[in-house]
């Protein structure tokens, strides 16, 4: 099964928690048991799981990177947006999420985040749901 997310992002950086609208798609499919692998095909954003309670680490991961990543630097790329192509590198492209009692395992805190660094932009996030067969 594979299913798409649209995010309208806001900022040209920003962490979006993308949990809950995974979540429902999960809760429309009806899986058990199984894999969830989430996908961005975009070279200037990526995923992370981290935690989503408090605010102020979706700012630290942001200024953190934006340090060790500056927007302006010595790069080759004639765009202008070489410093989001190493970010979303840094980030990666997917994750994979387990599925257990029709519901994601993630701990208490964490959160998946769709991380923006080329935006505002319209984001697609590729939901691939694997059924344990098993089960």
């Amino acid at each position: 099964m594979l299913k798409r997310l649209e995010v309208k992002t806001s900022s040209r950086v920003q962490l979006v928690d993308i949990t809950s609208h995974i979540k429902a798609v999960l809760k429309s499919e009806d899986v058990s048991t199984g894999v969830l692998v989430v996908y961005v095909p975009h070279t200037t954003c990526g995923l992370t799981i981290n935690e989503n309670a408090d605010p102020a680490v979706k700012d630290d991961i942001i200024t953190m990177l934006d340090k060790l990543v500056p927007l302006q630097g010595e790069y080759q790329h004639i765009e202008g947006n070489s410093a989001a192509h190493i970010k979303a590198s840094l980030m990666g492209s997917s994750i994979t999420v387990i599925i257990e009692s029709g519901a994601l395992v993630l701990g208490t805190w964490q959160g998946i985040f769709l991380a923006e660094f080329d935006g505002p932009r319209k984001r697609s996030v590729l939901l691939k749901i694997i059924p344990d067969r098993h089960s």
